[in-house]
Order: structure tokens, then C-alpha cells, then sequence
């Protein structure tokens, strides 16, 4: 067994705060906005210049002129407030951003993210990531924890070291997979640690699926 992606949505929204300030990426992390504690005040920013964005949109009720930096369709809010791209990425790079959750292809154990491109393969850019993981103040990873190539094989996405471009270096702090939860100590020398498993899942199936280092530290959840 493993978390399905809402699982996976669902833990990284245990990482939100009153008062955050919250960009959510592309993929699993715009299913976050669908987990917010009730009670919760938190505004979710885009860097396509939106602040205060509501859940993500059933089939159906999309409006095809509310999207994100992704293109993906959302929701607005009473309060949501719109600017220009120049003012998004001065909240990012100033530091104003709380918490940023983000897909990813490979994550390294000292907190290397690579998340934007394949060599070969036509890309139209970095996008905001690269400003994200600079500026904000916290960046948490959630994706598959293996690669599924088309013939089936599986390979690790917590590598030693990456073999993707990178978007950032040491700059991951939380990786939540389908199989669990890590955490990265990227400017210390703690390294990686496992803090949680999904439902279903023993260390040893987790261990044969990563290729980084990392050391056991499961909490009682």
C-alpha cells in the first residue's frame, strides 16, 4: 500500500500555519488548497500575480479565465486580490513567501532539487521555480518516490546526488512521497531523515526504493 496524491496533499497541508503565505506548484501540490484546516487562515499566492486563491475546482465548475502560473484552473476567494507578474516575484524574492510546495523529478539528500527539466525534451522554461526555492522560506517536495518508465521499471528519485539540471542546491526542506516523509537538514550536516511512513508501508520496501543516504527517525503519528 502507499498514500494515494490526496494522502499525499493531505500531509503536506499539515504543514500550514495561520497567517502563512503559501505558493503551491504545478501537479499533487495544487491539491493542497483542498486540505486547509477549517479554522485556518492561510493566502496562496501565484506567481502569475493572484493572492488569495480558493480550492481547486471540480470538474465542471472551472473557470477558464481564473488559472495559475500552471495554466491549471482555480478558484477565487471574497478577498483574493490580483497584481502584476513584477509584484508576485518581488513578494517571492523578498522573502514575504512562507512556504512553497513543490513537485519534483529527483531530490538529492543534501537537499538538491532538480523539478524542470529532461535534457531533450522541449521545455519553455524554469518558470518561477528557481526564484521559489531561493526566496521562500521553506520548500517542502511532493511527488512519487520512484520514476515509472514506460516498460515498467522503476528508478529512485532520492538520489545521492542529482543527474537532472537543478533548479536549486540545498534548498529542500521536506520531501513527502506515496511511500512517506523525509526531512532535510540542507545546511547542516544532519542529512536526510525518514520521520514517517504512509499507511502500510515498512522501511525496508522504502530503503529498496531510495537511493539516498538517509537515517530513521519515525515519529509516533
Amino acid at each position: 500500500m502507499a498514500w494515494t496524491r490526496d494522502q499525499m496533499a493531505a500531509r503536506a497541508a499539515r504543514e500550514l500555519q495561520d497567517g502563512f503565505y503559501v505558493n503551491l506548484g504545478i501537479g499533487i501540490p495544487t491539491l493542497v488548497s483542498n486540505f486547509i484546516p477549517e479554522g485556518m487562515s492561510v493566502q496562496l499566492q501565484s506567481e502569475n500575480g493572484m493572492l488569495g486563491m480558493g480550492p481547486f475546482p471540480y470538474e465542471g465548475e472551472e473557470d477558464p479565465d481564473l488559472i495559475n502560473a500552471g495554466k491549471q484552473t482555480i478558484t477565487e476567494l471574497p478577498t483574493t486580490s490580483y497584481f502584476s507578474s513584477s509584484d508576485s516575484f518581488a513578494m517571492i524574492r523578498g522573502g514575504h513567501i512562507d512556504l512553497s510546495i513543490l513537485g519534483a523529478m529527483q531530490v538529492a539528500e543534501n537537499g538538491d532539487l532538480a523539478n524542470w527539466m529532461i535534457p531533450g525534451k522541449m521545455v519553455k522554461g524554469m518558470g518561477g521555480a528557481m526564484d521559489l526555492v531561493a526566496g521562500v522560506r521553506k520548500v517542502v517536495v511532493v511527488m512519487e518516490h520512484v520514476a515509472r518508465a514506460k516498460d515498467g521499471s522503476e528508478s529512485p528519485k532520492l538520489l545521492k546526488a542529482c543527474d537532472l539540471p537543478l533548479t536549486g542546491t540545498q534548498v529542500v526542506d521536506m520531501v513527502i512521497t506515496d511511500l512517506g516523509v523525509f526531512t532535510i537538514d540542507k545546511k547542516g550536516h544532519g542529512g536526510m531523515s525518514l520521520i514517517e511512513l504512509a499507511d502500510g508501508v515498512t522501511e525496508e520496501e522504502v530503503r529498496s526504493k531510495t537511493e539516498a543516504q538517509y537515517r530513521v527517525a519515525l515519529k509516533n503519528t
